[in-house]
C-alpha cells in the first residue's frame, strides 16, 4: 500500500523546521474543547450571558445600530421610494444552521428568515411566486454571508415591501418565533430604500475565542522542552536528526521540505505566546493589504488585483476567561478581534490559524506580511475551526479607535 504524500509549501526562513505542516495545523485546532466556546455563544445568542462576561467591556455602542442612512424618511414619496426597506438586525447561534446562504436541503439562516418574511410580501410579488410554483418567501440582502457554524451577534439584513401596513414590530415577532432559541431579533428599523447592508457598510467587526487545552499543552511542553527542540526528517534511504534552538539559522540552511520528506511532529513546539500572536496582528493594522494568500475557495476572477485587498482597521489579541461550569474561575482562552472594511472567503479563519502557527515557531513579528508575498496558498495555515469565529457587528459611520473590544489599554 502507497503511502500518502502531503505537499507542503518551502518555507526558507530560519523557522522552517519548526513550522506546523498543514495535517499538524488541522490537528492542533482541532483538538480543543470546543464545546465550551459552542455553549458560550449560544447562551449569548439566547441573551442569558452578555459578551461583556467574556470581555469586561461594553461591547456595542448605540452609534454603531443607528445612523445617518436610516434617516431619510419614505413618507409622501413615489416610485421605488414609495416602498418601504427594513434594516433587520439578527443574531443567531452558528452550530444550529448550515451557514446563512440559502441552499437546497440545507437548514440555513437566509431560508428561515425568507420564510417568516413570506408574510410581508405585497400583493404582485405574492402573485407572481405563485404562478411560478415557487413557496411564499420575502428576499433579504445581508451584509456578509457567515459559513456553517460560525455565530453572529449583530447580522444586518434588509427587506423591502409595497405594503403601507407592515410595522417593525410585527418582522420583529414573525423572527422571534421562527427559530426560537437558535436565532434572535436585535433590532428591526425602518430605513431608506438608498440603504444596502453590503454596499453601504463601512467596516465589519469578528471575534475569534480560541479555547486552551491546559492539561495536554502542558503535557506536551514538557515533552517538547523550552529550549532546543528536536526535529527528524526521514525519506528512503536514511534518518537524521537536526537539533533546533529558537530558529537560528546554523541547522536549517539545507533543510528543504518537499514532497518525498515528511517531518515529524513529536518534536515540534506546540505552546505559544498569546502576546507574539497579538504583536504578529498589530502588524496588520492600518494598511490596505492583498489577502489572496489567506483567502480560500474564491473565484478566479477575485484572485488578483483591488478584489483581494482589505484594509484592516483593528487586529488585536489577549487572553480571557471564558465563564464555564467546569471550572470556578472561568477556561482559559485567546480572543481575537479584527476589524476590516471588508474580509475574503475564510480569510479571518485562515490568519488566527497562521498566526498560531507563526508564533509557535517563533517567527518574526512580520511574518504574516512576508506571507502575503507567497507563492501559493499552501504558505498559509489550513483555516481554524468556524466554532470559534463571530460576526460582532457591522459598522455604517467611520471607525472609531476607542470603540474596541481589545484594546492597547487592555493588553498593557
Amino acid at each position: 500500500m502507497e503511502s500518502k504524500v502531503f505537499v507542503q509549501y518551502n518555507h526558507t526562513d530560519p523557522c522552517a523546521i519548526a513550522r506546523w505542516s498543514t495535517k499538524e495545523s488541522f490537528q492542533f485546532m482541532s483538538a480543543r474543547p470546543w464545546q465550551q466556546v459552542i455553549d458560550f455563544y449560544s447562551d449569548v445568542v439566547k441573551g442569558q450571558k452578555p459578551l461583556s462576561a467574556l470581555l469586561g467591556t461594553t461591547c456595542l455602542s448605540k452609534s454603531k445600530i443607528y445612523n445617518r442612512i436610516e434617516s431619510v424618511n419614505s413618507q409622501n414619496r413615489g416610485g421605488r421610494w414609495a416602498r418601504l426597506t427594513f434594516k433587520i438586525v439578527v443574531s443567531y447561534h452558528g452550530g444550529s444552521f448550515d451557514g446563512w446562504q440559502k441552499q437546497p436541503d440545507l437548514y440555513t439562516v437566509q431560508s428561515v428568515v425568507e420564510q417568516s418574511l413570506g408574510e410581508f410580501v405585497d400583493e404582485k410579488k405574492a402573485q407572481m411566486l405563485k404562478d411560478k410554483g415557487l413557496p411564499l418567501e420575502g428576499a433579504a440582502t445581508v451584509a456578509g454571508r457567515t459559513d456553517k457554524g460560525v455565530t453572529a451577534l449583530h447580522q444586518v439584513c434588509s427587506f423591502y415591501t409595497w405594503r403601507k401596513d407592515v410595522k417593525s414590530q410585527d418582522i420583529a415577532d414573525a423572527l422571534n418565533s421562527v427559530a426560537p432559541g437558535k436565532l434572535r431579533t436585535v433590532s428591526v428599523t425602518e430605513v431608506s430604500c438608498v440603504f444596502h447592508p453590503n454596499f453601504s457598510a463601512k467596516w465589519r467587526r469578528y471575534l475569534y475565542i480560541f479555547p486552551f487545552n491546559d492539561e495536554e499543552d502542558r503535557e506536551q511542553s514538557k515533552k517538547t522542552g523550552e529550549n532546543a527542540q528536536k526535529f527528524k526528517i526521514k525519506d528512503t534511504h536514511h534518518e537524521q536528526e537536526v537539533v533546533y534552538d529558537e530558529c537560528n539559522n546554523t541547522n536549517v540552511e539545507d533543510v528543504i521540505i518537499t514532497d518525498d520528506v515528511e517531518l515529524e511532529t513529536e518534536k515540534k513546539p506546540w505552546m505559544f505566546s498569546v502576546s507574539r500572536v497579538n504583536k504578529l496582528l498589530q502588524k496588520l493594522e492600518g494598511k490596505l493589504l492583498s489577502y489572496k494568500m489567506f483567502a480560500r475557495d474564491t473565484k478566479a476572477s477575485r484572485n488578483e488585483g483591488p478584489p483581494t485587498e482589505c484594509f484592516v482597521f483593528h487586529a488585536r489579541a489577549r487572553e480571557y476567561r471564558l465563564p464555564c461550569s467546569e471550572h470556578e474561575k472561568g477556561s482559559r482562552v485567546m480572543c481575537i478581534e479584527l476589524v476590516a472594511n471588508r474580509f475574503l472567503r475564510r480569510m479571518i479563519r485562515v490568519l488566527v490559524a497562521t498566526s498560531i502557527r507563526e508564533a509557535a515557531a517563533g517567527a518574526d513579528e512580520d511574518a504574516l506580511l512576508k506571507l502575503m508575498d507567497a507563492t501559493c496558498r499552501r504558505a498559509t495555515a489550513p483555516p481554524a475551526p468556524p466554532d470559534g469565529l463571530c460576526l460582532v457587528d457591522v459598522g455604517y459611520e467611520e471607525f472609531d479607535s476607542q470603540d474596541c473590544l481589545i484594546t492597547k489599554e487592555h493588553i498593557d
